[in-house]
């Protein structure tokens, strides 16, 4: 059998891998951003379905207390849907950090197998529900604390209307906002 080796530029640029350069992560499936995001209990993008259609979490609730008027006994339920959600949204990053560690281990070293695979992608998919249902839960429980001017007003704040492109909320990088609201 002969074995040919070629450059890499004998096959083109259109071969380049997007990835390149995430073989260098030590969890190819997470970026250094993500890390950070689960194991500071943030939302990792989980809560979408909630927030784009209406229904505001506690952390941006918080963080906008004075804009949209929160009572003081307001902002204390608040704070504690965030503190609880906050705890285990912690815990169960941590845990689906570790399990996706492991299971880039297993490609890395050779030793999976689909066995193996397929109770490894359970395990994560497990996780990965529950953290989504913690972020969820949380919006859920702030609009029943909020009234209808509040709702009304924090969408309007975050940018929420009718045309998202041209109502980029306080806070967000215009580029990436644009990019993924399908803004041209």
């Amino acid at each position: 059998m002969v074995i040919l080796i070629l450059p890499v530029s004998a096959f083109g640029e259109g071969y380049k891998s997007k990835y390149v350069g995430e073989e260098h992560r030590k969890i190819k499936s997470l970026s250094p951003d993500d890390i950070s995001e689960l194991k500071n209990g943030g939302g990792w993008g989980l809560a979408k379905a909630a927030e784009l259609n209406g229904v505001p979490g506690p952390a941006h609730t918080l963080e906008m207390e004075g804009k949209i008027n929160l009572t003081y006994e307001q902002k204390q339920e608040v704070q504690k849907i965030y503190d609880d959600m906050k705890v285990k949204a912690v815990a169960l990053g941590e845990q689906l950090i570790s399990l996706e560690e492991k299971l880039n281990i297993g490609f890395s070293d050779k030793t999976i197998n689909q066995k193996l695979l397929e109770k490894s992608i359970e395990e994560i998919a497990q996780v990965r529900a529950k953290l989504r249902i913690v972020h969820l839960s949380t919006h859920l429980q702030t609009q029943n604390i909020l009234t209808n001017k509040q709702l009304i007003l924090y969408n309007k704040l975050r940018g929420y209307s009718e045309n998202p492109c041209q109502n980029i909320p306080e806070g967000h990088n215009a580029e990436v906002w644009k990019k993924h609201n399908g803004c041209k």
